[in-house]
């Protein structure tokens, strides 16, 4: 299925781009959410007539991006967490738990803004976690997770 995008996506493409995907990642995600269109010559017309609209949104949405980003960038995390024998953890930490750290420390963080490529965090320690505001801006998180017996709730 070839679209246009209607923004720009994380390793897929820009504003603009007609790009090739899978008809049920087209169908289901990109159409639905107002991110895409159907390549054809009447939304290639749609498209050229929104395109300074688009722009001048896209725009706006990363500007706002990078002021969350330069409030958020640095800061640090600290989560309690119930502890077994040699720092393991009973369960884990994952990007819903960062999302109540955050909110209890006073920062607005959404849960689909959480990347953690090696997945949920096992072990205490001090992690960097990467936060995805934007698909052109992101910044990074400090998350300490620390033995719940020490008595320690999340703060900044």
């Amino acid at each position: 299925m070839n679209v246009i995008l209607l923004e720009h996506i994380h390793k897929l493409g820009d504003l603009g781009d007609t790009v090739k995907v899978r008809a049920g990642y087209g169908r289901n995600y990109l159409l639905p959410q107002g991110k895409a269109l159907p390549a054809n010559d009447a939304n290639r017309k749609v498209f050229e007539e929104r395109r300074a609209e688009l722009m001048k949104r896209a725009e706006e949405s990363r500007g706002a991006a990078q002021m969350r980003a330069k409030e958020l960038d640095g800061k640090r995390l600290t989560i309690a967490a119930r502890v077994a024998d040699q720092g393991k953890l009973y369960g884990s930490v994952a990007p819903a738990d960062i999302v109540d750290a955050a909110a209890a420390a006073g920062l607005e963080i959404e849960k689909a803004e959480v990347d953690m490529p090696e997945g949920p965090i096992r072990v205490t320690g001090e992690y960097t976690i990467r936060l995805m505001l934007h698909a052109e801006v992101e910044c990074e998180l400090t998350v300490s997770v620390v033995d719940n017996a020490a008595g320690e709730t999340a703060d900044v």
